[in-house]
């Protein structure tokens, strides 16, 4: 799962990515206005922590924008200033949740996984397509109980293919999705294929064959 932390104190959002790190979440950050605003016109995300005071703008004027784009990344104010106002306002524009400074990285984190399975996942922490079957919480993945030895980048690969099970996913935005903003630096995607091929060996060993149909100079879609 990929976050955009949208915040100009360094030292707190340094102490965020290195929590969620160990969350096993992809972490990237902004710390201006124009930075942020960059990076929601060029990436997508599924969770933004938007803090409302930026040195260069306003945090509302991101939050709107992110509306206005029809984006469906989960928005979380983080942000000192907890009047009443800011928080009705920030609600009635579009974001998800607030969460007032100074708080714990552990409700934080909380948080993010709560909105994630909300909007992605139907507020279940059990995720089922074809024959299998994800715990959310744990990360187990079982095909017909049998449970699946998957590396972090293979489970994220397959709940990202599952989550999108209704378009096509272009190699481009796989690779963006593992790596974050790193891959426009790469020569090519290649390690997208080498990874989906041995997601699919996995899945065929356990009797789940054909659910990740490969188009040919398209991407990858998932069959149910």
């Amino acid at each position: 799962m990929k976050l955009l932390i949208i915040e100009d104190e360094k030292e707190l959002s340094n102490s965020i990515v290195k929590f969620m790190n160990q969350e096993e979440y992809l972490c990237e950050q902004a710390f201006t206005y124009n930075e942020a605003m960059a990076k929601i016109n060029m990436y997508e995300y599924e969770c933004i922590l938007l803090d409302l005071m930026l040195p260069d703008g306003n945090g509302l004027d991101i939050l709107r924008a992110i509306k206005q784009k029809k984006l469906d990344s989960g928005v979380i104010i983080i942000s000192a200033k907890d009047s009443l106002d800011d928080k009705v306002l920030g609600l009635k524009i579009g974001a998800d949740d607030y969460l007032p400074k100074p708080f714990y990285l552990s409700e934080l984190s909380i948080r993010i996984y709560a909105l994630i399975r909300r909007k992605n996942f139907s507020n279940n922490n059990l995720l089922q397509s074809n024959q299998i079957t994800i715990d959310l919480l744990s990360k187990e993945v079982k095909v017909y109980d049998q449970i699946l030895d998957l590396t972090k980048t293979e489970y994220e690969l397959l709940l990202f293919l599952i989550e999108n099970k209704k378009r096509v996913v272009s190699k481009s935005a796989l690779a963006e999705h593992l790596s974050g903003d790193m891959a426009d630096m790469m020569d090519d995607h290649s390690f997208v294929y080498a990874h989906i091929k041995n997601l699919k060996a996995k899945l065929a060993s356990a009797g789940c064959n054909n659910c990740i149909k490969t188009l040919y100079g398209t991407g990858y879609k998932w069959i149910e």
